[in-house]
C-alpha cells in the first residue's frame, strides 16, 4: 500500500515512528526556522532581493509622484456670531434682563456648518470661478453638477475646532486661487446666514403690518361707533355736558320755584293786575318747560354714557396697543436693515507657500516599507512551500521502499 505522509510538526514525526518506519531518511526539521534567528537568516541569504526590490518600488513610485501636482491648502478661520445681535427686544434693550451675547453657542455653529456643507455653496462657487474650465468637467453632461460637486467636496473641507471656531480649508493646485475660494466660501457662508435671519425678519414684519392694518380697521370703526353714539345721544364732552346741564337745571328749577310761588301769593292779594298775572304764568310755565327739557337732556345723556364711555375706553387702548406696534415695527425694520455679521472673522486666507500634497518623501518611504515588507512575507511563505514540498517527496519515497523490503 502506498502511503503519502506530509511532516507538518513534531506529531507527524511521532506519527510516522509508529510505524516503525526505521530505514526514512532523516528529515529537516522547522525548527531552525520557527524561532527568529531561522526566520533572519533566510531573510539575510535573500537580501540582495529584498533591497533590489524596495529600491525598485521606491525609485518607481518617486518618478510617479514627480508627475503628480502640487496641491496648496488655503485656510481661513472664524467663529459664529450670536443672533442675539439682530433681535430688537435686545437691541433697543427692551428686555433688560435679557443680556446680548456676541458669540453664538453649538445651535449656531451647527446652523453655519449645515450652510457651508450645502450644495447652494458649492454651486455658488462654482458659477463664481467657473470651475468646470478649471477643473476640466465637461459642464455639457447632464451628470456634470452630480461630478463637480463630488470633485470640489474632495478638495473643501470645513470642521469646527476644540475651541468653538470655524475651520473652512481648499485645496487648489493655485495658491491664489484656493485663497480666493476659501474667502469667497467664508463671505458667502456669512450671506447666507444673514439671509436666513433677515428672512425670518421679513416675515415677522409681515405679520406685525398685517396684524396693524387689521388694528388700524378696527379704530376705524371703534371710531365711527362712538361719533354715532355721540351723535345719537347728542354727547360729545360727558363731563363738561353734565356740568352745565346740572347747573342749568339748578339755575331754571331756582327761578321756577321762585316764580310759582310769586304766582302764588299775586293771586292770594287780589290787588295784582291780572296782566301781571297772566304774565307771570307764562314765565311759570315757561321755566316748568324748560326744567323738563333739561331734564330730558341729562336722561338721554345719562342713558348713553355707559355705552360712550366703553366705546371710547376701547379706542383709547386699541390705540394705545397700535401706537405700541408701530414702535415694534419701526424697531424690527431697523434691525431688518442693520448689517449685524454671522461670523466673527479670525483669519482670512492667504494664499500659501508650501504645498499641502503630495507629500513625496513620505509616499517613497512608505513605498520602499510596504514592499520591503511584502517582500519578506513572500520570501518566507516561498521557503517554507519549498520545504513542505521537499519534505512530502522524501517522505513518500521512503515509506514506498520500506514497503518493498
Amino acid at each position: 500500500m502506498k502511503l503519502i505522509l506530509v511532516a507538518y510538526d513534531s506529531q507527524l514525526l511521532s506519527t510516522l515512528y509508529s510505524y516503525n518506519c526505521s530505514k526514512l531518511l532523516p528529515l529537516r526539521t522547522m525548527e531552525n526556522q520557527d524561532n527568529l534567528l531561522g526566520l533572519l537568516g533566510v531573510l539575510y541569504r535573500r537580501r540582495r532581493a529584498l533591497l533590489w526590490l524596495s529600491g525598485i518600488a521606491g525609485l518607481g513610485v518617486a518618478v510617479i509622484s514627480l508627475f503628480m501636482p502640487n496641491y496648496y491648502r488655503a485656510t481661513t478661520t472664524f467663529f459664529a456670531a450670536s443672533p442675539d445681535q439682530t433681535k430688537p427686544e435686545l437691541i433697543f434693550n427692551r428686555m433688560m434682563s435679557m443680556r446680548l451675547e456676541y458669540y453664538g453657542g453649538n445651535n449656531d455653529i451647527d446652523r453655519l456648518l449645515t450652510i457651508a456643507e450645502s450644495n447652494e455653496l458649492i454651486d455658488f462657487l462654482v458659477d463664481s470661478f467657473s470651475l468646470y474650465q478649471h477643473y476640466g468637467i465637461d459642464s455639457t453632461s447632464h451628470k456634470a453638477p452630480h461630478w463637480m460637486r463630488e470633485h470640489f467636496k474632495k478638495l473643501y473641507n470645513v470642521k469646527k475646532t476644540k475651541r468653538d471656531a470655524i475651520e473652512l480649508s481648499v485645496e487648489d493646485t493655485d495658491p491664489l486661487m484656493a485663497a480666493r475660494l476659501a474667502n469667497a466660501a467664508r463671505e458667502r457662508i456669512d450671506a447666507m446666514a444673514r439671509g436666513v435671519i433677515h428672512e425670518s425678519q421679513r416675515r415677522t414684519i409681515r405679520t406685525f403690518q398685517e396684524n396693524i392694518a387689521r388694528k388700524e380697521k378696527q379704530l376705524l370703526e371703534l371710531g365711527d361707533s362712538v361719533a354715532k353714539m355721540r351723535t345719537l345721544y347728542q354727547t360729545y364732552n360727558v363731563v363738561a355736558q353734565t356740568e352745565a346741564l346740572t347747573a342749568q337745571k339748578s339755575e331754571a328749577l331756582g327761578q321756577y320755584v321762585r316764580d310759582s310761588i310769586r304766582l302764588q301769593v299775586y293771586r292770594a292779594s287780589g290787588k295784582v293786575p291780572r296782566d301781571t298775572i297772566y304774565l307771570l304764568e307764562g314765565r311759570v310755565a315757561g321755566l316748568r318747560q324748560e326744567v323738563r327739557t333739561i331734564q330730558q337732556e341729562i336722561d338721554r345723556l345719562n342713558s348713553g354714557i355707559a355705552i360712550i364711555y366703553n366705546l371710547e375706553k376701547q379706542y383709547l387702548e386699541a390705540n394705545q396697543v397700535l401706537g405700541e406696534d408701530r414702535e415694534r415695527l419701526k424697531q424690527w425694520l431697523a434691525a431688518n436693515q442693520s448689517n449685524a455679521p454671522a461670523v466673527l472673522l479670525v483669519d482670512t486666507a492667504v494664499p500659501p507657500v508650501v504645498k499641502s500634497r503630495p507629500r513625496r518623501s513620505i509616499l517613497v518611504a512608505a513605498a520602499t516599507f510596504a514592499a520591503l515588507l511584502l517582500g519578506a512575507m513572500g520570501l518566507l511563505l516561498a521557503e517554507s512551500y519549498q520545504y513542505l514540498h521537499g519534505s512530502q517527496a522524501t517522505l513518500s519515497g521512503s515509506i514506498q521502499v520500506d514497503e518493498k523490503s
